[in-house]
């Protein structure tokens, strides 16, 4: 919905994680699935004729969201000796979901939320989407006008352009041609292009302004072109779906590590020495966020990478940065705690998309921050961040521990762990969220830290 500020609120469950000051990390692990490549390979694997087999699948509050939502619809899902293989039969022969009308809840999954909407809005049933209260913060009012031309039937159920939804049976497409806006969230226009090929219809979807995130586009492009549609392209502003276009299953399908959660580890190095190595992906990934590496180098890192694997290693003072996020949105997050080690004033431009994931990112990181004695101020789309002078202090002024609030939101959990590295005891309020995406993160950040 357009002009919508999301809110950035505390978390309710105070259960909470103290981390004490650690001044080395050295050690290699193994990345979790990625989320965004889980999801969309659970969803293409459903949507495909045939049956796929996915190797290294995340096993996360996420992805159980969208097993738990296909499997409502009818997919059968079948665990392969352990959750991170599994077995997926495709639905196309079926005429679509066996599952005509369901309640689907979504948490706070937003890349379920999303590319749910757009494949249910272009299928044959009655079904209803919701989520957990933040969810329904989260606007979603660019996709479903993006899906009414092609004859998507959506109806809010509480404020508009906002979940819930109530969707119907969709109409004869109106038009062929579609157009979203891309500077609210790379979701949207990926949640589109994924439900085309479910319809067989020739269409076009246009972009209207700068597209953000495109790495993610890329990606959701190529995982489509795996599964057998190939989508016509003019750069970044126009995309073609042929007409008699649907998924075929690829047989098996290995799941890259995820590139957000190596970025943890990687900037544990940079602070603790390392080397730490993280595997499951490396130079070639398709992730947008392993170019998070570049903020490393340009903060000091030595940072070395192999067809699966990527090291980093370094010691603070970091030097200052002024980088344009927009390709990293997700690993960002850990620049922005990297700023308290850095030696000057650190700023993050393009990052608009961070008001609108779980919490409003940019109010939320700039409180945290604050209260490490940063000085920090914030516009729309940027993040400016300058370091506490005695940060980086062997003694520090105070004992006492810095408490984070992480508004249920895994990834202000997991980057606000590398503060630790600073001179006072860190204190993680709701360490618990980080099950949407990394179950044992904490568990593997310890292995690595002394």
């Amino acid at each position: 919905m357009p002009g919508a500020r999301a809110v950035a609120r505390p978390t309710n469950n105070m259960d909470s994680l103290e981390l004490p000051p650690v001044r080395a990390a050295r050690g290699t692990m193994r990345l979790p699935g990625s989320k965004s490549i889980s999801n969309r390979t659970l969803l293409l694997s459903a949507l495909a004729r045939g049956a796929t087999t996915l190797d290294g699948l995340l096993e996360s509050d996420d992805t159980r969201v969208m097993r738990d939502a296909l499997e409502a619809l009818g997919v059968r899902i079948e665990s392969l000796g352990s959750p991170l293989r599994v077995r997926v039969h495709g639905v196309a022969n079926a005429g679509g979901f066996p599952v005509k009308r369901a309640e689907i809840f979504l948490g706070n999954s937003g890349t379920s939320a999303r590319s749910l909407t757009g494949v249910l809005a272009l299928a044959d049933g009655h079904y209803t989407l919701s989520g957990v209260p933040r969810m329904h913060e989260r606007p979603i009012g660019d996709l479903v006008d993006a899906l009414r031309p092609a004859g998507a039937r959506i109806d809010w159920l509480g404020r508009a352009g906002f979940p819930p939804l109530a969707i119907a049976p969709r109409e004869r497409a109106q038009v062929a041609r579609l157009g979203i806006r891309g500077n609210v969230s790379s979701q949207f226009v990926s949640a589109v292009l994924m439900a085309l090929p479910w319809t067989g219809e020739a269409s076009r979807l246009e972009i209207e302004g700068e597209l953000v995130s495109k790495p993610y586009v890329e990606l959701t492009l190529g995982l489509m072109e795996r599964f057998g549609v190939a989508v016509r392209r003019e750069g970044w502003s126009a995309f073609e779906v042929a007409a008699g276009s649907g998924y075929e299953s690829p047989g098996e399908l290995p799941v890259e590590g995820d590139a957000s959660s190596a970025s943890y580890f990687l900037a544990a190095g940079l602070l603790g020495g390392g080397p730490v190595r993280v595997e499951g992906v490396g130079r070639g990934s398709a992730q947008g966020d392993v170019h998070f590496t570049r903020v490393l180098a340009a903060m000091g890192a030595r940072v070395e990478h192999g067809d699966r694997w990527i090291e980093a290693s370094g010691r603070p003072p970091l030097a200052p940065f002024d980088l344009d996020m927009n390709l990293i949105p997700d690993a960002a997050m850990t620049s922005a705690v990297l700023a308290l080690f850095a030696t000057g004033p650190c700023t993050l431009r393009n990052i608009a998309s961070w008001r609108v994931k779980e919490t409003d990112r940019i109010a939320a990181m700039a409180t945290e921050l604050r209260k490490f004695g940063a000085t920090v101020d914030e516009g729309p789309d940027w993040l400016k961040v300058s370091p506490p002078r005695d940060f980086l202090s062997p003694f520090p002024v105070s004992l006492s521990p810095v408490v984070v609030d992480t508004y249920d939101d895994h990834r202000m959990a997991m980057c606000f762990s590398l503060a630790s590295f600073g001179p006072r005891p860190v204190v993680i309020n709701d360490p618990g969220c980080v099950a949407k995406t990394f179950p044992r993160y904490f568990d593997e950040f310890r292995r690595i830290v002394t």
